[in-house]
């Protein structure tokens, strides 16, 4: 599984990762084990999941967390996921 993770601000891509999880563990925790990675590597806190990112994230295998999903602040408008290849 590739996930790409972005970073936006005032409509700009400011810094992207792509996260692959090779294991064999279910989709959620692959997608939750590249979330934490990426985080580390951007060196944000964990976002929270909101129902609105978890209903878009079904629909379209793609999340945007906004400030509104993090406890800190952050600098950026919004970190986009987008699961780009499954296993």
């Amino acid at each position: 599984m590739r996930i790409w993770f972005k970073i936006f601000k005032d409509n700009r891509l400011q810094n992207d990762i792509v996260v692959e999880e090779h294991q064999t563990d279910t989709r959620t925790h692959k997608i939750f084990k590249a979330l934490d990675e990426a985080c580390y590597q951007f060196d944000l806190g964990k976002p929270i999941w909101l129902n609105k990112t978890i209903a878009e994230f079904k629909r379209h295998s793609k999340a945007r967390f906004y400030q509104d999903n993090f406890i800190e602040t952050v600098d950026f408008d919004f970190l986009e996921m987008h699961v780009i290849e499954e296993d």
